[in-house]
Parts: C-alpha cells; sequence; structure tokens
C-alpha cells in the first residue's frame, strides 16, 4: 500500500526547508494556479450554499494544513467571523499571528490535533495536505473533524487526484496522491457522506487533477 512508506518526520523536514511565500506553498512555477484555486473554492462555496450575501455567514472555521494561510486570507477571512489555523510548521503561521479575524493556532500535525466540539466549526477546510496522513490515520482525523461540527457544519476536501487506477507515493514530500475511489471509501469509513463534490477548472493540463468534496455526517 502506498501509504505504508509515508514517513511524518521526512515530510516536515521537506516543508522546513520551503519558502514561506505562495509559490513554495505551490511547488513552485505555478503562482498563478493560486487565483484560478481560490476562485474555483469560491464558486464552489456558493454552489452548496455557503457564501451568499455581504454578510459573513459562517461563524467558525478552520484551515487545515494551512501553510502561510494562503487559503485563510483568499478565502476564508471574507466569509468566516473567526478561522483557526492547523500548521506543523510554525515559520508558516508566524505572520498571521495577530491577524484580525484569525483565532486559535496550533502548531501540529493533522494526525496529533484533536478539535474541540466546543464551540464546534461550520467549515473545516483541507487542502493539499491529507496525502500526508496514512489511509488508518485519515480516517481517524476525519472522525474527530466530523465530532467538531456544528449542526450545520461541513468538511471541504480538496486534493490531487490520481488517474493510474492505485494510489501514488511521492518519495520528495513524502506523501499520497490518492483516487476518487479511495477518497470515497475513506470518507465513508469516516461517518461521512458527499453531499456535492466537482472538479476544479482552468489548471495547467500537466498538473494532477483536482477535486472538491463537500462532506456532511451521515445520518443513523
Amino acid at each position: 500500500m502506498a501509504d505504508s512508506l509515508i514517513n511524518h518526520q521526512n515530510a516536515r523536514d521537506y516543508w522546513q526547508n520551503i519558502d514561506a511565500d505562495v509559490s513554495g506553498m505551490l511547488g513552485g512555477g505555478f503562482p498563478y494556479v493560486s487565483k484560478v484555486d481560490l476562485l474555483g473554492s469560491r464558486a464552489f462555496l456558493r454552489k452548496i450554499g455557503v457564501v451568499g450575501g455581504s454578510v459573513k455567514e459562517v461563524g467558525r472555521a478552520v484551515d487545515c494544513g494551512a501553510g502561510i494561510g494562503r487559503i485563510t486570507s483568499g478565502l476564508l477571512l471574507s466569509i468566516a467571523k473567526t478561522v483557526d489555523i492547523v500548521e506543523p510548521i510554525s515559520k508558516f503561521t508566524d505572520a498571521l499571528s495577530g491577524t484580525p479575524g484569525i483565532g486559535q493556532i496550533f502548531n501540529t500535525g493533522l494526525e496529533s490535533w484533536t478539535p474541540s466540539p466546543e464551540p464546534g466549526y461550520d467549515i473545516v477546510w483541507n487542502q493539499w495536505c491529507l496525502g500526508h496522513l496514512t489511509d488508518d490515520q485519515l480516517v481517524n482525523y476525519l472522525n474527530k473533524c466530523r465530532s467538531a461540527l456544528t449542526e450545520r457544519g461541513l468538511v471541504i476536501v480538496k486534493e490531487n487526484l490520481s488517474s493510474s487506477g492505485h494510489d501514488l507515493f511521492d518519495e520528495v514530500d513524502s506523501s499520497v496522491t490518492r483516487t476518487d475511489e479511495n477518497l470515497r471509501v475513506i470518507f465513508e469509513r469516516a461517518g461521512l457522506k458527499v453531499v456535492q463534490s466537482q472538479l476544479q477548472n482552468g489548471l495547467p493540463k500537466k498538473l494532477f487533477a483536482v477535486r472538491m468534496y463537500a462532506l456532511k455526517p451521515k445520518t443513523p
């Protein structure tokens, strides 16, 4: 299994050596991808009824695997009253401390983070970070996210997809690119159902396809 090759220390060592800017977060060479990505995410939230009028309707959100807060600054702070941050590399989050709208900053890996169920989150945003967790760790993590949602809360997942028919391990940053099928199996194992999903448009064809998923707890 590709996920058995994941090594968290190797991943941290990789990211510690990455520049704390948008180019670094996006792998270099594709800074313009950020605008396309953020527009696609905003349109997706509008489609599922999260983004509407001019009033911030989201009480609390959390940006998981946030890096320098590219998504927090470019999207979440414009729709949520408070945004928490989960990011193991502290040099990435240093500049976010004290920013209006930023709540708690958790400098820990997703596998170690336990969100508080009170007051709960309306949005748990996960993008380009879940590949650093093994399948079992990801199920456990998503279970914790599910338990920390408000009544109307959503878990959002936006990740690269493998089109090879199997998950792909990247030894450079010690991560896995999963198939759509495996991601959906993991969501099911974590007690989550997909209520909306769509591909991100406008990305260079040389990159992996990227899919967005809006997840809610399964009803008993």
